[in-house]
């Protein structure tokens, strides 16, 4: 539990540095910042890709309120879901787990994150589907959180990290209670080592938006517990916070099951075919 709040506490930092920029954005809207963030999405996946791989449930967190937000596509949001590793790699380091196998996991995670994001982004272009305008109000619009009754941008920005903070730690909290008394042995008793049952299952446990999950799937695999397809495949869905922050922040629930869905489907079949490769 100390390690929980430890982590949780960590996430301040990205929750409000998030909100200040949105805010900021929103603050500046038409002006050259915002200018520069509609060219800057052309590689958003890329930059995503790369700052996901950083082994902290925060930018996850942080992309998915600046999707919410209108500021990155929904394939940058991608990118950076499939490349989190969240606890996977400390935990691994933690275990002196050869370097070699460690830098590959990081680098297929990056490589397949960055090619499913532009595919993405490729696809919606083709199908037409207008981006979303850089906006805070619809933030404030799901949230209730009154926070436009205030001027300038500390106080709103304040109020969002507040919010969004207190909905994780009673959420993220009860799972983390739930896999504290049940986690690496009911996880265990799921026969994971069997080829493409254990990706489906470990892509869909991934999903769980809690760090103890990653740390739970590198202990397992290290016992020999999970196959390297199932450990790729809970990596790239294990997202961390970023769906439970998306799930709250963002109003559409039909686009958040398409997300969801999306990085369940391709995460599986990238586990398939990258578990052979560790």
């Amino acid at each position: 539990m100390i390690e929980f709040i430890h982590e949780t506490l960590l996430l301040l930092p990205f929750l409000f540095g998030t909100y200040l920029v949105l805010e900021m954005i929103e603050a500046k809207a038409g002006g050259a910042l915002e200018r520069w963030l509609e060219r800057a999405r052309s590689v958003g996946p890329f930059a995503g890709a790369l700052a996901g791989a950083i082994p902290q449930c925060g930018v996850s967190a942080a992309a998915a309120s600046f999707y919410a937000g209108g500021v990155i596509t929904v394939g940058t949001l991608t990118a950076v879901f499939l490349s989190t590793s969240d606890e996977l790699l400390p935990v691994l380091i933690s275990k002196q787990v050869p370097f070699l196998l460690m830098a590959k996991i990081v680098v297929l995670k990056v490589i397949c994150a960055i090619a499913v994001g532009f595919t993405v982004n490729g696809i919606l272009a083709l199908l037409r589907r207008r981006r979303r305008d850089v906006s805070v109000e619809e933030l404030c619009e799901h949230s209730l959180c009154h926070c436009r009754e205030h001027k300038g941008i500390l106080v709103p920005a304040l109020i969002h990290t507040a919010e969004i903070f207190l909905f994780i730690v009673i959420v993220s909290g009860a799972i983390n209670l739930a896999m504290h008394y049940f986690g690496e042995d009911c996880l265990g008793s799921l026969h994971m080592t069997r080829p493409l049952i254990g990706e489906l299952a470990a892509g869909a446990i991934g999903l769980v938006p809690n760090c103890a999950v990653s740390v739970a799937g590198a202990e397992l695999y290290v016992k020999g517990a999970i196959s390297g397809g199932a450990l790729m495949a809970s990596s790239f869905t294990g997202s961390g916070l970023g769906l439970l922050v998306l799930l709250r922040t963002n109003r559409n629930l039909k686009e958040n099951i398409c997300i969801l869905l999306t990085v369940y489907v391709v995460g599986v079949v990238l586990g398939v075919l990258t578990g052979p490769l560790l």
